[in-house]
């Protein structure tokens, strides 16, 4: 299945717009470790071009995260699951210990929903770890839909464009109380809904933007800051 997976999204149009290059894996002199943030639906192309950047994706125990963790030990990537929601204080140890100044890679509505909201323990954990938060915003051009899936999932059409928008990091303050907590929860929702919605109208438009550049599988690129 990855190796259809792979073929496909290498006839995409794909480039990226990085409002800080920094923030970005691939990218020599990359700031991280840091915790990538994108919506659910959204996974296909983002996970495809950043594997090999020593990234762990963070799975729910639910079962219906199960697909989600075949997609990402097919790509390569390491996973960890875990819900810093419900029994968040093993979830976190495990979350820890694997790392190991590795970023973390967080679909913060899924595994389920509500689609494109952001449940807190992305913040819990930037709070923890003191690592910044990056929300991805990523947009395909007139993509086919799972209308019938809580997250109406994506799927780039053939040869289509695929638009990524890479956030500055924010970084949320240590010891946060649940209001702090909430407040960043609604910042982090807030960027990361409008980096998606400039990536989905570039995606459509096929505009050219000031500071893009392709997005390849990160296999491929080895980029100067």
């Amino acid at each position: 299945m990855a190796a259809g997976i792979v073929g496909w999204i290498q006839t995409l149009d794909s480039k990226i717009l990085r409002y800080d290059p920094l923030a970005d894996p691939v990218v020599r002199g990359f700031k991280g470790p840091a915790i990538f943030v994108f919506w659910h639906e959204y996974m296909l192309v983002p996970c495809w071009a950043r594997r090999g950047c020593d990234l762990v994706l963070l799975a729910s125990r639910h079962r219906d995260a199960d697909w989600l963790l075949g997609l990402a030990s097919s790509f390569g990537y390491e996973a960890v699951r875990g819900s810093t929601s419900r029994g968040g204080t093993e979830a976190v140890l495990t979350i820890v210990r694997q790392l190991k100044g590795k970023s973390l890679v967080i679909t913060p509505d899924g595994p389920l929903g509500p689609r494109r909201q952001v449940s807190s323990g992305c913040i819990y954990l930037s709070s923890l770890l003191g690592i910044p938060i990056v929300p991805l915003g990523c947009g395909y051009d007139r993509p086919w839909r799972f209308r019938r899936t809580w997250d109406q999932f994506a799927c780039p059409r053939f040869g289509s464009r695929a638009r990524i928008v890479l956030d500055h990091p924010i970084q949320a303050p240590k010891k946060l109380g649940k209001d702090g907590v909430e407040e960043y929860r609604q910042l982090v929702e807030q960027r990361l809904s409008n980096v998606t919605t400039i990536a989905e109208d570039w995606a459509c438009d096929g505009s050219t933007k000031p500071g893009e550049e392709p997005f390849y599988c990160a296999r491929q690129e080895s980029l100067e800051p």
